[in-house]
């Protein structure tokens, strides 16, 4: 009876470590916004990836709600305000496009006359809606809510293009979506990547 206890016990402390293994991994909760954001550029996480194609280099970044919410508080934002701006950016989901050659933007190292620049110039500022889709694992087409294209006049090293989209139930129900981006003129063809749902809906999150 006495083997017989201590087994038990042994197990319960076994399946009570699994368990909270399992949470761990489950919700992923960070102290800082700088802790969050590093998990959220490490590739191996599957927040972020990137291709290079014809010498382009193209990282997306899925930005979860927590960090969004961290670039407007950093880390000292009241448990009201940081819902407040959590129920804010819940509703949509935000994508970092960056894009770079010879590790400079676009405007400096993709075009090579006045011409060139205008055009790219316009379509960075006007046409994304057109160039980027995003599309379920059943090829629906999600529409996208706004895209923001700040003019950085050569001081960084990538054109960065923030996209705005809906989570609608037609996201969270899909196996994986596409966030492709057409041809800008730079010989590329059409770059696609693919994004796992389930890491989308178990976020890290920050605090």
């Amino acid at each position: 009876m006495h083997k017989l206890y201590k087994r038990h016990i042994l197990g319960g402390i076994i399946i009570w470590l699994v368990c909270n293994l399992l949470l761990a991994c489950h919700d992923m909760r960070f102290e800082s916004a700088e802790e969050l954001s590093a998990f959220v550029y490490n590739e191996n996480n599957h927040y972020t990836q990137h291709k290079i194609i014809n010498g382009v280099r193209f990282d997306l970044t899925y930005k979860p709600t927590d960090l969004m919410v961290s670039q407007q508080i950093g880390d000292t934002g009241s448990d009201t305000r940081i819902g407040q701006l959590r129920k804010q950016y819940g509703n949509h989901l935000y994508f970092t496009l960056k894009m770079s050659k010879n590790d400079q933007e676009l405007l400096t190292s993709a075009v090579s006359n006045r011409v060139e620049f205008g055009e790219m110039v316009h379509q960075l500022s006007f046409e994304m809606q057109e160039k980027v889709q995003l599309t379920t694992s059943s090829k629906e087409a999600i529409a996208m809510t706004d895209f923001i294209y700040p003019r950085m006049y050569g001081l960084s090293k990538a054109t960065s293009i923030l996209f705005v989209f809906p989570r609608d139930s037609r996201v969270l129900e899909a196996d994986y979506l596409n966030f492709t981006i057409a041809d800008l003129g730079l010989m590329t063809g059409e770059v696609r990547f693919k994004l796992e749902t389930a890491k989308l809906m178990k976020e890290p999150r920050l605090f």
